[in-house]
């Protein structure tokens, strides 16, 4: 099979590429690298079963180029992390919701495959426990920046499902509730490879507020196994699915294991939302998934808990703090790559 995949360089997008190419598919990715970098496809692009491709969603031509390639789509590319939404929130918001428009239209009218990677910020401030995917959405005002983003994906859900039901357009949406693990960066608000970039420089760890609010925390491994099962299975046309693991943790007890599981001497920081983020700022409680749906349709489950996305993300950084060391010592620059996931879909 032959895959698009926008956003692919990116932190999920890039192990689902390495998933791809380990199990014998060619992939095309669309990225303008606004956040994804060239490097985290580099192995699979050396492959030969992969190819990097810059440009963005919004280019109607460039998107209709890749998909006639494609025999289905993944459509990955968008803003994220709270920090950048809250910041850009306008230009996020304006590429997001071309950018859902110009890939489905796309899709559609070339007969592809569509999977649509949303997010649990779908369910804005709903804390209920075990979300399902007709649970309520609960939103506070537009003029606070952090709904822009829900706004947004909402969007693209509602396009991607109405092609679906009104037009018969082949595609699925699929929920991802925060993943986490190797290549991923704190640079945009993400809070596991913050806090391991600390540990390991023996900083503070900062926790944002009381450090009482929780999440349910995927591997990118089980994340990207979701996806691709989901793609695979014909059952799941026109309808959206919950992707994440239902154990939760407050972000003051992650801190504490990333210390421990890093050996660090670190202590942790308490820091307000509003100077972390600015006024107007409005936090969440909790967020869990129930993935029941799921797991009925494709057998899925959650295999990889957060003790071993710590570990998995502490070593990425150790061995990209290495390469960093070894370049600024030679005087050089040093190109870091992981090397190909090591983790392919052996029960996708």
């Amino acid at each position: 099979m032959r895959y698009l995949i926008t956003g692919g360089a990116g932190f999920v997008g890039s192990h689902l590429t390495d998933a791809l190419v380990a199990r014998g598919d060619e992939v095309l990715v669309l990225d303008d690298l606004s956040t994804g970098n060239a490097e985290n496809v580099a192995d699979a692009v050396a492959t030969g079963q992969a190819q990097l491709v810059e440009g963005s969603v919004c280019d109607v031509e460039m998107v209709d180029e890749c998909m006639e390639w494609a025999d289905a789509c993944f459509h990955l590319a968008s803003a994220v992390g709270v920090k950048l939404i809250v910041q850009h929130s306008v230009d996020s918001l304006n590429r997001s919701v071309r950018g859902s428009q110009v890939v489905t239209e796309g899709a559609h009218r070339l007969g592809r495959r569509l999977l649509y990677a949303s997010t649990s910020e779908i369910y804005g401030k709903n804390g209920s426990s075990g979300l399902t995917e007709h649970s309520d959405r609960v939103l506070g005002p537009p003029s606070t920046a952090r709904w822009s983003y829900s706004t947004g994906k909402a969007f693209g859900e509602a396009i991607v499902l109405g092609y679906h039901r009104e037009r018969e357009a082949d595609t699925v949406v699929a929920r991802l509730f925060n993943a986490v693990g190797p290549r991923q960066t704190g640079a945009y608000g993400m809070v596991l490879p913050r806090f391991v970039v600390q540990a390991l420089e023996g900083q503070d760890l900062t926790v944002y507020g009381d450090g009482s609010q929780s999440r349910c925390f995927s591997h990118v491994y089980d994340t990207t196994r979701a996806l691709v099962m989901l793609m695979d299975e014909e059952g799941a046309r026109g309808t959206a699915f919950n992707v994440g693991r239902s154990s939760e943790i407050t972000i003051l007890e992650l801190a504490e294991a990333v210390i421990e599981r890093t050996g660090s001497s670190s202590g942790i920081q308490m820091v307000p939302y509003e100077e972390a983020y600015g006024e107007g700022f409005e936090e969440l409680g909790r967020r869990c998934p129930d993935t029941t749906a799921l797991e009925q349709m494709t057998g899925w489950r959650s295999t990889r808990g957060v003790e071993e996305a710590i570990d998995d993300v502490a070593a990425f950084e150790r061995k990209r703090a290495a390469a960093d060391a070894l370049s600024t010592a030679d005087g050089e620059i040093v190109e870091f790559s992981e090397g190909t996931a090591a983790d392919p879909l052996v029960d996708a």
